[in-house]
């Protein structure tokens, strides 16, 4: 077979202008590896790419989506530490090998072509081997940016520690990871939702230990404090931004930190908390997190395996126009509980 079925977004004004298209299986070069891709991660990034609400620069008729997990099947002639048959990630971005990442300019999906088609050429010296373990490809490939951004939001600054305690926002991909990652390193941890569904869920599931409904408890930061006995938590993972940043801050510890990860709700500008002062006064550290590097993935890859620790994954999707539209659609809607992922299997 030469040729592949690659998904390209011929328009970005709805996920209507996502196309199917056929396009020769890349050549590999002398330190490339060619990878049959077998599932791919969406995030919320794919969707605010496909509607034109991302923030950061988009290629025409880009490839979308950045988390793949799949298997090698040819390398090139300098390649040594890869064989065929091996299952394999690629990080988000090809750029950031082992410092955290600092720009989303260079992330799969964006300015570069993504992973959505059945067969991609990367460098060798970025992709991970996996490990044996019970996880599938649409587990793996689900840890991709979750794994990574929840690993460099405890690992890439001042560490997590067994005992402390962590609020996470929301049950999308990043805060239930983060979620099954804070639980493994002995903390404590506390999750919101606006669905008891899902907090029962998740709780039962991947055990958290505490859980808050935003809708019951609208001033959920007191919950948090309540929780606590005062103390406030040592972490808190915010993927929501402007709109839930003051009650991070009422939320967070004095001196602990609040790790922004997503932008999935935002406020007036008149309503915006002064975070300079909020920051300077709690003695806290507010931290922008984009994603992770290929040596946190690593990191995370081998804590994930070796304790065989489960990955959420949602639904599974085919890899056909109408699914992935419907996936995308899914993801958009929020009703999700941790990942959604597209089968090429």
């Amino acid at each position: 077979m030469s040729s592949q079925t690659v998904f390209r977004l011929i328009s970005r004004d709805g996920f209507e202008g996502l196309q199917a298209f056929q396009e020769p299986i890349p050549a590999v070069g002398k330190d490339e590896v060619l990878v049959k891709v077998r599932s791919v991660a969406l995030n919320y990034r794919d969707v605010a790419i496909a509607t034109s609400s991302y923030p950061s620069p988009v290629k025409d008729r880009v490839v979308p989506c950045s988390d793949m997990a799949g298997e090698v099947v040819q390398v090139g002639a300098l390649v040594d530490q890869f064989s065929v048959g091996d299952s394999v990630l690629s990080p988000v971005t090809a750029s950031d090998l082992s410092a955290p990442p600092t720009s989303a300019l260079d992330a799969f999906g964006g300015q570069h072509d993504g992973m959505l088609r059945e067969y991609v050429a990367l460098p060798a010296c970025i992709l991970i081997k996996l490990p044996k373990s019970s996880h599938s490809f649409a587990q793996w490939a689900a840890l991709v940016g979750t794994g990574s951004t929840a690993w460099n939001a405890f690992y890439g600054g001042r560490p997590l520690k067994p005992g402390e305690t962590v609020l996470f926002l929301g049950t999308g991909g990043v805060s239930v990871t983060g979620l099954v990652l804070a639980k493994a390193a002995g903390a404590t941890t506390i999750i919101t939702s606006s669905s008891d569904r899902k907090l029962e869920y998740v709780k039962s599931k991947f055990g958290a230990d505490y859980t808050i409904n935003y809708k019951t408890h609208p001033n959920w930061a007191d919950e948090v404090r309540r929780i606590t006995s005062g103390r406030g938590v040592d972490h808190v993972m915010d993927v929501s931004g402007t709109a839930t940043i003051e009650q991070s801050f009422q939320s967070v510890a004095d001196g602990g930190i609040i790790s922004v990860v997503g932008y999935l709700a935002g406020v007036s500008p008149e309503k915006i908390p002064d975070v300079v002062m909020l920051t300077l006064f709690k003695g806290c550290v507010l931290r922008g997190v984009l994603a992770g590097s290929k040596q946190q993935l690593e990191e995370v890859v081998r804590l994930v395996g070796s304790r065989e620790l489960l990955m959420p994954v949602d639904k599974t999707f085919g890899y056909n126009r109408e699914d992935i539209i419907a996936a995308l659609k899914y993801v958009a809607s929020g009703e999700h509980i941790g990942k959604v992922c597209i089968s090429l299997d």
